[in-house]
């Protein structure tokens, strides 16, 4: 496809993948009423009540009787509390969310090492080729829907169809509980109908972008020129125009190389001064680092995240030619970046990362007892 200068190839769809895409129900408030069977069918939040932590908090998920009032995940706690104050809400339990994601995997690994989890609850499957010989995805995904069911006593949705975009709607599409397959043929026209909301990846800002050029639906979207939406959207517009078609050639990622390392921290006070922010910024400063040296990595962007007490949230990042080596280094990049911030609320939330990363190795060389050089160097891996 040709536009002026530029040249676009015209996507070809490959269809001879076999993707399953796992993602549990309401998974921790499933494990609290699987723990607790009095909270079956009952509106389960899942955060600490917030009359016990002064209104703070937020809802890691709800059960599906929760949902009905509204509740969803990142709501504050104390609004899941004014749209359902005869809700429970019962304290997560990550160590057995872990426990319970490892025993899940385990019965993943009994059909493929191909699994590229999204989080404790969510996973893709490459079943391509598989450990039970088996050639329809379609009864693997049966099957470990059953066996999650009969060993974890919780319940999952699955979908099923020959890429990763494809697959993770079509679990989104009879949960909870249930299975869809969106076969090759039948793929086209389902995107056609599905709403534009509903493509994973695109988010509340570019929904309202897409709407007010007349896209509410996948047709409208498989109308637009590639040109037209690189224009619109920048580098994402070529992934939409390829999604539109059914086309998405991303790999199952059986390990998965960081692409950042950060750390974030809520206040259960507001941060009001900037002698406070200033030594949060320094804590987290301290822990990137010593993730970064713990990974072996080193990067060049710097991400600063700031939550205020309106809830609104925004991100600034800085970019550098040469790599952040140190943790005074990283401080005073996100205190700048800080620094010049319209301050004007409280602060409920900041983050540090840094992102365009490098693998490294931190030696650490012995040096006489009167040098006043810093006894830390940094080797690039591999390097002669």
């Amino acid at each position: 496809m040709r536009y002026g200068l530029l040249l676009f190839d015209e996507p070809v769809r490959d269809t001879s993948r076999k993707i399953i895409h796992v993602d549990m129900d309401a998974f921790y408030a499933s494990v609290a009423m699987r723990e607790d069977p009095s909270l079956v069918r009952k509106p389960v939040i899942i955060a600490r009540h917030p009359k016990k932590t002064g209104g703070r908090g937020v809802v890691a998920t709800a059960s599906y009787e929760a949902r009905k009032y509204g509740i969803h995940s990142a709501m504050s706690a104390q609004k899941a509390y004014e749209l359902c104050p005869h809700g429970i809400f019962v304290q997560p339990d990550f160590e057995l969310y872990r426990q319970i994601s490892s025993q899940m995997h385990a019965i993943f690994r009994r059909y493929t090492d191909w699994i590229q989890p999204l989080s404790l609850d969510e996973a893709y499957l490459d079943v391509t080729e598989n450990h039970v010989n088996q050639k329809s995805a379609t009864l693997i995904a049966q099957e470990i829907r059953t066996a999650i069911k009969q060993e974890l006593n919780l319940s999952c949705s699955a979908g099923v169809s020959y890429n990763k975009f494809i697959a993770k709607i079509a679990s989104d599409y009879r949960k909870p509980d249930g299975i869809t397959v969106i076969p090759p043929k039948d793929a086209q026209a389902f995107l056609m109908d599905l709403a534009i909301e509903n493509f994973p990846g695109v988010g509340k800002k570019s929904v309202e972008k897409m709407h007010s050029l007349g896209i509410y639906k996948g047709s409208d979207l498989y109308n637009q020129d590639e040109l037209e939406l690189v224009k619109q959207f920048g580098k994402m517009g070529h992934s939409l125009y390829r999604r539109a078609r059914g086309i998405d050639d991303s790999p199952v990622k059986t390990e998965r190389e960081p692409k950042s390392i950060g750390k974030e921290s809520t206040f259960s006070d507001n941060l009001q001064s900037d002698s406070e922010v200033i030594k949060a910024i320094r804590v987290l400063a301290g822990k990137v680092m010593t993730n970064l040296k713990r990974k072996q990595k080193h990067g060049k962007i710097v991400v600063l995240k700031i939550r205020y007490d309106n809830f609104e949230t925004y991100t600034r990042r800085r970019s550098f030619p040469d790599y952040i080596k140190s943790e005074d280094e990283l401080f005073q990049i996100a205190l700048d970046i800080w620094e010049e911030e319209s301050r004007t609320m409280g602060v409920r939330l900041l983050g540090i990362t840094v992102t365009a990363l490098e693998s490294v190795v931190y030696e650490t060389v012995p040096l006489p007892l009167w040098s006043s050089s810093h006894n830390e160097r940094i080797v690039k891996k591999n390097e002669d």
